[in-house]
């Protein structure tokens, strides 16, 4: 019996194909955890000024402060306060100068939405975390993503405010491992079922024909 060739090359590339992906997920697991670690010896840094332009994910998760000379608006949506509970969560548009772009800065956490804070800036001290990403999936997934703006997250909340949870590094997986695991199966399950759908058609073939 000839071996079908074109049916052949196709599961022979798609094999291919997930052990590549696995390879892949392989080496993202090695970049996240030396990420994961980075951002734990921030956490033991003394705090910075806050970067400027505010981009770069090698300062997160680091202390820094920053003066917030006037508040441009404020920004509202779902959060947690440090203390578990949750609530919405207030982000003040902060400008540090006169030409300056605005900085979002997490002031707080309300348990009802709409509340307006009672804070119209100064010195602010906390730590740096990413700010809200409004760049679809899609985009991010087929175009080259933009560096992600950062914010900074509040030590002192804003006056009628709860503190929001600080961020953590402990609250990124690292789960490339089990996404490798997955394709390696993926790569040998497809292997065994054409291996035994080859094998089912070499017996059809060597049966007798009624």
């Amino acid at each position: 019996m000839r071996m079908p060739v074109l049916p052949t090359l196709v599961v022979l590339a798609a094999v291919a194909l997930m052990i590549g992906l696995g390879i892949w997920q392989l080496e993202r697991r090695a970049e996240k955890g030396a990420a994961l670690a980075h951002y734990a010896g921030n956490q033991s840094l003394p705090a910075m000024a806050f970067p400027n332009p505010p981009v770069g994910d090698q300062y997160l998760f680091r202390r820094a402060s920053l003066m917030c000379v006037t508040v441009a608006g404020w920004q509202e949506g779902a959060g947690r306060a440090e203390n578990g509970q949750s609530g919405w969560r207030h982000l003040a548009r902060c400008r540090q100068g006169v030409e300056a772009l605005t900085v979002l800065v997490d002031m707080g956490v309300s348990t009802a939405p709409g509340a307006t804070p009672i804070w119209k800036g100064g010195q602010v001290t906390g730590t740096i975390t990413h700010a809200p990403d409004a760049t679809p999936l899609l985009a991010g997934l087929f175009g080259k993503r933009p560096p992600r703006p950062l914010m900074l997250v509040a030590e002192t909340p804003a006056p009628g405010l709860a503190e929001s949870a600080r961020p953590d590094p402990a609250s990124i997986p690292n789960n490339h491992l089990a996404y490798a695991i997955q394709w390696f199966l993926f790569a040998a399950v497809a292997s065994v079922i054409y291996l035994l759908a080859l094998r089912w058609r070499a017996r059809r073939a060597e049966s007798p024909q009624s």
